[in-house]
């Protein structure tokens, strides 16, 4: 049981990557604290594996609402920070509008998750080895470009800084702060985006044929390295951007 005794928060818990993750938390031993703006999504409370899943409605826009959580729940050893947005546009594209909802969604909602959680971290690294924060960034723009990423990649990379920078003020309390850059992942959100694609069918090949290994990701593919990266086994890796992409980035 790789995270066995450990609390871990898991934001976008309610399908994709974060759901995955959260119940690949709960199989390898932890107490998972499930969060997700759509409380209708968390629907898998209880026992999983050796573990057991809490889930809680958070809106991660709501600086109130995180304090709120924090205050209300135990030091965790492990928070995922896994909500994001995907904006599709060109630079000419962006409103201001779009781009302040990506910046605050992608970065802000991070910093303030971490400011928040940060202090309950510092004591439980103090007292049984190390804490982990792991952050979702992306491949996508923030590592190498694609058209019409623009906002994204621009958030995706202030997550890696942000990430870099937590790493290195804590580095020598033992928290330790890592990116995950997935590739192109089949989740809800990516289904979503080419349903609205003026021809669906093309838009799904055309993800497909950017990620070398002929397939999408899927969950599943990103559980080992959130497992990973959440354990004591990556107690020597902080301040790292790992791609979890298929080879996109080759």
């Amino acid at each position: 049981m790789r995270l066995e005794g450990k609390t871990v928060l898991v934001t976008a818990a309610g399908q994709g990557i974060g759901r995955a993750a959260a119940l690949a938390c709960a199989e390898q031993g932890a107490h998972v604290i499930a969060t997700d703006l759509d409380a209708a999504l968390l629907d898998y409370a209880g026992a999983h594996g050796a573990g057991q899943v809490e889930t809680r409605k958070l809106d991660v826009c709501d600086p109130a609402a995180i304090l709120a959580i924090a205050e209300a729940l135990p030091d965790l050893d492990g928070l995922f920070n896994c909500a994001g947005f995907v904006h599709h546009g060109t630079v000419l594209q962006i409103t201001d509008a779009d781009w302040e909802f990506s910046v605050m969604l992608n970065v802000t909602s991070m910093l303030r998750m971490c400011r928040a959680f940060l202090p309950g971290m510092l004591r439980k690294s103090g007292s049984s080895g190390t804490a982990a924060i792991l952050n979702m960034a992306s491949m996508a723009s923030s590592i190498k470009g694609f058209p019409n990423r623009t906002a994204y990649g621009a958030t995706k990379a202030a997550v890696i800084g942000l990430t870099k920078g937590i790493a290195a003020d804590f580095v020598a309390q033992r928290v330790r702060c890592n990116a995950l850059c997935p590739g192109t992942v089949d989740t809800p959100s990516l289904r979503g985006r080419i349903a609205q694609a003026d021809d669906p069918e093309a838009a799904r090949r055309d993800f497909i044929a950017r990620q070398p290994m002929g397939r999408l990701g899927t969950p599943d593919d990103m559980v080992p390295m959130i497992i990973y990266l959440l354990s004591d086994e990556s107690r020597f890796v902080t301040g790292q951007a790992l791609c979890v992409d298929g080879g996109v980035t080759i």
